[in-house]
């Protein structure tokens, strides 16, 4: 079976490629590469040992997704490209707005036209906007979204479940929490452009010498050291998510079947306890700075994966000090 992956050079969608082809799946690619490097194409033939299918262009862009479905036969699509930084979607929303909300809009329309009926939705547990309790659920309020990115993804779930609702197509939003590691090959991994949005590659980059300082941002929250505590999974493992969302679309037969799964370890880490795991498997004493909130920011948020584990039958396999351990050989290996 054909699937197309937008955002497919992206650091989660290179790693779940992989995991498609080990479980029998060939992959198409669609990126514009404004956020990952073409370079990763060869990375991926490496691993995979064949070449990989890839249109350069905007998921947003119908013209594209037209030339795909003509040219390829697509069995299911997971649609990753989207803009994905909060504090950037704070300072511009209406790029955000633009980039994930109309292009998935687009994409849905052509998926309809072209008769493909099988979509995995790249979701956040940004949806949750501050919880009350924690883990969350599934069943866990959806509240007003603390940024623009998250509001995207609220937005986005609720159009999908709309158009599974009218329409002939089964759809699943994995809400993932925050992604991090590399392949175990450091043939590739997470590869920002610019300044890094997340905290990993910050601070991998900090402890390579790339950058002076890690910024912290609040050391006053109520957590058990006052910094923000986020569900911290392995790449490889949330790639396995995606492919265990698409089996279970592929079996189902009812064309109405839209749902959402927490995908995460299950556990949270603050953001020092992620810096002194790091100094841990690195050897390396990081250089990091507290600073004021930023907003957009919740406290903290990490998943209860227990509907994952049943009806995926998919867990996160990997810990912190192994994700970590995973980005810093990837980090070296592309300073090298």
């Amino acid at each position: 079976m054909n699937i197309l992956v937008t955002g497919g050079a992206g650091f989660i969608g290179s790693h779940t490629i992989v995991e498609l082809q080990k479980a029998g799946y060939q992959s198409i690619i669609l990126d514009n590469f404004t956020n990952s490097e073409k370079s990763v194409l060869q990375g991926l033939e490496t691993i995979i040992g064949s070449k990989i299918v890839c249109y350069e262009g905007n998921c947003g862009d119908a013209a594209i997704l037209n030339k795909i479905f003509s040219e390829q036969k697509i069995d299911g699509v997971i649609h990753f490209a989207a803009s994905k930084a909060v504090g950037e979607s704070v300072e511009n929303p209406l790029k955000y707005y633009h980039n994930n909300v109309s292009a998935t809009v687009t994409l849905l329309e052509l998926m309809l036209v072209n008769k493909v009926s099988n979509l995995v939705f790249s979701s956040s547990c940004t949806v949750y906007g501050e919880p009350d309790a924690l883990p969350v659920t599934e069943n866990t309020p959806v509240k007003p979204a603390n940024s623009p990115y998250g509001n995207t993804k609220q937005i986005c779930e609720e159009i999908i479940r709309d158009t599974v609702k009218a329409n002939q197509i089964k759809a699943i939003s994995l809400r993932y929490f925050n992604p991090i590691g590399a392949h175990e090959s450091a043939i590739i991994g997470e590869l920002p452009k610019g300044t890094p949005a997340n905290l990993v590659p910050f601070v991998t980059q900090v402890g390579i010498g790339q950058r002076a300082e890690l910024q912290v941002f609040g050391d006053d929250y109520d957590t058990v050291d006052g910094t923000c505590v986020r569900d911290y999974i392995h790449v490889v493992d949330l790639a396995a998510a995606h492919v265990a969302a698409v089996d279970l679309l592929v079996k189902n037969s009812d064309l109405k079947y839209y749902d959402t799964f927490n995908i995460g370890t299950g556990r949270g880490n603050t953001v020092l306890e992620v810096i002194r795991t790091f100094e841990e498997i690195s050897g390396n004493a990081l250089n990091y700075r507290i600073m004021p909130r930023r907003e957009g920011d919740v406290t903290a948020v990490y998943a209860d994966v227990t509907k994952a584990e049943k009806e995926l039958g998919w867990s996160a396999k990997k810990s912190l000090k192994e994700s970590l351990t995973d980005a810093w050989r990837w980090q070296k290996k592309i300073c090298s």
